[in-house]
């Protein structure tokens, strides 16, 4: 794509380039103009400026590209998965034997080309798939073959992939979406009760910071970052033991970004498991403590967080030893 579109400059075309991420628009523009909510509040030429420059008037702010996090403390197991295989939707082995642990006080990332059994495993872990054999313990407990609400139950949750499709019921109010996780805790006499619903949707809404948004606001009505702060408010207030976090920052700016990952780090901090499965190579190394990659439905190879992105892409490739 980057070729491309030198190509098209120096044969004289004009391009306009929309995107928020830094590294792209460095590599890529000439000029930049910067807009927040709604306003240019700045153009600059590309060769003075610097990633920090850029997130610095997207966000109005300072902020950090990398967060920094103290050295775990490791506790004890608090998800095993050992042999698991899992088909996909055409009924062809996606995940092939995976195995891998993740501590209380960790966060393990799963790196690997996408569509390598990252979404399956996912799955089976949330309780949305069946695997065909293997483990899934939660704190000593066996969740394998378990529906949702089971594995919810458990001490699991899940910031999706997909926060339109499968964290969010987009013409839900903001107050409906935070109580889907465990509306149970809503009722009175057995019936939803609008009122608590409200109560905490306002606490959380001010708590995570979500922007353009009162409980009574539909969830398409917020931006990609406001409605996945909705989605990890919701994951995280439960206070789970494992949290799995499928491509958390997809699509956010650098200012969500950083959100993202401080409150990952800080669910860590407090203990829980944390299960990243990203794409971007940057964001594992920067938020890892250990670093697992699949490849063909298996875990080919733990890494530690020393490693470079060249090392990590040679392993994702198939390129590492297998373990």
């Amino acid at each position: 794509g980057v070729k491309v579109l030198r190509t098209l400059r120096e044969s004289g075309t004009s391009i306009v380039f929309i995107s928020h991420k830094l590294k792209e628009i460095l590599e890529i523009s000439d000029r930049v103009t910067v807009l927040r909510r709604g306003k240019a509040v700045g153009t600059v030429n590309t060769a003075d400026v610097g990633e920090a420059d850029l997130a610095r008037l997207m966000v109005g702010r300072e902020v950090l590209l990398r967060v920094d996090k103290a050295p775990p403390a490791v506790a004890k197991p608090l998800l095993e998965v050992t042999d698991l295989h899992v088909l996909d939707e055409r009924g062809l082995p996606a995940v092939d034997g995976a195995s891998l642990t993740v501590h209380g006080g960790e966060i393990v990332a799963v790196a690997g080309v996408d569509g390598n059994g990252q979404s399956e495993l996912i799955d089976a872990i949330c309780g949305l798939r069946t695997p065909e054999s293997g483990s899934i313990r939660v704190a000593g407990r066996e969740t394998a073959g378990l529906d949702p609400r089971g594995v919810l139950d458990a001490g699991v949750a899940h910031i999706a992939e997909d926060r339109q499709r499968r964290g969010l019921v987009l013409d839900f109010t903001l107050a409906e979406n935070l109580a889907l996780r465990d509306y149970r805790r809503h009722t009175r006499f057995g019936l939803l009760d609008p009122r608590r619903m409200v109560e905490r949707a306002r606490g959380l809404l001010k708590e995570y910071d979500v922007r353009g948004g009162e409980p009574g606001t539909m969830a398409r009505a917020l931006s990609g970052g406001n409605q996945q702060k909705v989605v990890i408010a919701r994951e995280i207030d439960e206070e789970p033991r494992v949290l799995v976090a499928a491509q958390p920052t997809r699509g956010l700016d650098v200012g969500a970004i950083e959100f993202v990952h401080r409150r990952l780090i800080a669910e860590r901090d407090a203990g829980r498991a944390v299960l990243l499965f990203s794409l971007e190579l940057e964001e594992v190394l920067g938020l890892a403590d250990r670093i697992l990659v699949i490849f063909d439905g298996r875990i080919v190879e733990e890494l530690p967080p020393t490693v470079t992105e060249e090392e990590i892409g040679l392993a994702m490739t198939g390129g590492g030893a297998r373990t």
